[in-house]
């Protein structure tokens, strides 16, 4: 028989407290296999063990106690031999942004120690697999997000691994780069044989793989094949029509916030809806009911509702009719022929929209396509080249500090303080947007609660989980109430359920008459958003609903099959046309 290429009997590791801080339980008996040559993947929410796992594997930590092969190998006495033999991408791989492509292989390839002789032939393979061939003379700093994380990858394999670890390799990346990273990887199980795990926030991802492990809290709640985690949810899902005159996103909130629902998420227009027990009529208010079958991210969140996690993420039960859909709203952000040059590069070219109070506006495009600077422009962050720029009534032109006054802003990256506890930055950024004295008090008093952080209040924030550190960015970004709140890929990196409980959160909000502007890479998430506008290379390409995009993107063909389909259509159509006109010039 085929040696597995892990097994891995009783694992478990803790980590000793720090101060005050408790020891946590990383892993707790955890037992599995894989078999060589396949892919796997390991799903769970923020904490669930994952990144510990991977190490273990790498030889970068030993477990407590329980036993770890690797190819063979004992991971408790054989670390070495292991990490001879397997190549590691971490979350944030170590590219040099100094460098160029090519000198970043070649210092992989030292560090490796692959000889001269071999390099040639696999700089090519690598360079032709990741289409970075005509970018090797350019500083890995100058790359977009997708092709960093193709650079990191070709990085990894340019010693040809027998065993592959990937921790979170598509957080922050497009669709479309997303799509090529997969195919990448499916080439190198299929046509090499190569043994690959992969941790992964995106279960559509996880579809792909032979085998899926859940975990959750250290332990490993499911594993199998896809299929055998779907069957979870079998007879469980449906498709919800609302009522004419009713938004799929106020009827996600109702039926979200139901106890028998064990989720609810809008698509298309409609909501998609897993029930523990049926749903009673007066919750349905007439919608149109239809049962679908099961996907693999519904038998994960039937696993983890299964296990009480929602428990511990409260949702909030906020006034969901405080602004009508049918009513005139303001205009609050209005953009015309937005230009933003730097030097000779146009990286915003000449675009126009405008944002309602109260709505939710979705700003997507691939790594690259200048919606950051867009976004950066409507912040009052970055001047405008030319073009017309009103946000809150003000134009950003001459009164920028007066529009960020009403602004609230969360960034892609944690950007508190992370030294100073959750309670002390609440204090801080109170202070900076001029609150003082008891309002102050009181308001950091409704935020801990709001936002379940009181029992982490006296915590350095720089010790907190993921969920808890999105939940402090939002808090202080709230703490001054802002009419607008720009959220920059806020949920890059979170599981399906910590997705869950923000959007319930931003749809409270936007109810509430608070105007949303955010940008993602998770296409799902459009589905909230009353609008979006895609861009590229600095052009918009869509806008309009979710629904009305997705038919540009079907054209005769009638939709798209989901927004992630949409979105790449309408990409690849557009760059098909500037190539087509490109070649036609020359």
């Amino acid at each position: 028989m085929t040696t597995p290429a892990l097994s891995a009997s009783g694992l478990c590791k803790r980590f000793a407290g720090k101060g005050s801080q408790l020891a946590v339980d990383a892993l707790t008996d955890v037992s599995f296999e894989m078999a060589a040559g396949t892919l796997t993947a390991l799903v769970g929410p923020d904490g669930a063990g994952k990144t510990t796992l991977l190490r273990l594997v790498a030889g970068l930590m030993t477990a407590d106690s329980g036993r770890l092969s690797v190819l063979g190998l004992d991971a408790a006495t054989q670390a070495q031999q292991i990490q001879n033999r397997i190549s590691y991408m971490p979350q944030r791989f170590g590219l040099y942004d100094d460098l160029s492509v090519q000198e970043n292989l070649d210092l992989y390839a030292d560090l490796h120690g692959v000889p001269a002789a071999l390099r040639r032939e696999r700089y090519a393979r690598l360079l032709h697999m990741t289409d970075l061939a005509r970018f090797t003379g350019r500083p890995a700093g100058k790359l977009s997000g997708g092709m960093k994380q193709k650079l990191g990858l070709a990085c990894t394999l340019v010693r040809s691994p027998e065993l592959l670890l990937l921790d979170e390799p598509t957080v922050g990346v497009d669709p479309l780069s997303r799509r090529e990273l997969w195919e990448i990887v499916q080439q190198l199980v299929g046509a090499e044989q190569l043994s690959v795990i992969v941790a992964t926030s995106y279960l559509d991802e996880a579809e792909h793989c032979a085998q899926v492990l859940v975990l959750r809290d250290g332990r490993l709640l499911a594993q199998g094949a896809p299929e055998a985690i779907r069957a979870r949810a079998d007879a469980l899902v449906s498709v919800v029509t609302p009522h004419a005159g009713e938004a799929a996103r106020t009827l996600q909130a109702r039926l979200y916030d139901d106890p028998g629902t064990t989720d609810a998420v809008p698509l298309g227009g409609e909501v998609r809806l897993i029930r523990r027990t049926p749903a009673p009529a007066e919750l349905l208010a007439g919608a149109a009911v239809r049962q679908v079958d099961a996907r693999l991210e519904d038998g994960f969140m039937t696993l983890l509702h299964a296990a009480h996690l929602a428990s511990e993420v409260p949702r909030p039960a906020p006034p969901l009719a405080a602004v009508s859909p049918a009513e005139p709203r303001d205009v609050v952000i209005e953009v015309r022929d937005l230009v933003r040059r730097f030097g000779d590069f146009t990286a915003v070219n000449g675009i126009g929209f405008s944002v309602r109070r109260g709505e939710i506006f979705g700003l997507l495009g691939p790594n690259g396509a200048g919606k950051t600077t867009t976004f950066r422009m409507l912040c009052g962050l970055l001047p405008a080249s030319s073009g017309y720029l009103r946000v809150a009534g003000v134009d950003l032109r001459h009164a920028p500090a007066e529009a960020r006054r009403q602004i609230g802003y969360v960034s892609q990256k944690f950007a508190l303080y992370g030294n100073l506890s959750v309670r002390e930055n609440l204090h801080f950024f109170g202070g900076a947007y001029g609150l003082y004295g008891k309002e102050l008090a009181a308001r950091i008093e409704v935020s801990l609660r709001e936002f379940a952080l009181a029992d982490q209040a006296d915590t350095p924030s720089g010790q907190l989980p993921g969920g808890y550190r999105q939940r402090l960015a939002m808090a202080t970004a709230l703490l001054h109430r802002p009419s607008i709140l720009f959220l920059d890929e806020p949920t890059s990196g979170a599981d399906p359920l910590a997705r869950r409980a923000f959007w319930h959160r931003i749809t409270a909000l936007a109810a509430a008459g608070t105007t949303i502007i955010v940008t993602t890479h998770f296409m799902e998430e459009a589905e909230y958003c009353d609008r979006i506008a895609i861009q590229d290379a600095g052009n918009l390409l869509a806008l309009g609903t979710p629904l009305e995009v997705r038919r540009q993107a079907g054209g005769e063909g009638g939709l798209a099959a989901d927004m992630d389909a949409a979105f790449i259509g309408i990409v690849e159509q557009e760059r098909r046309r500037n190539a087509a006109n490109a070649a036609e010039a020359a």
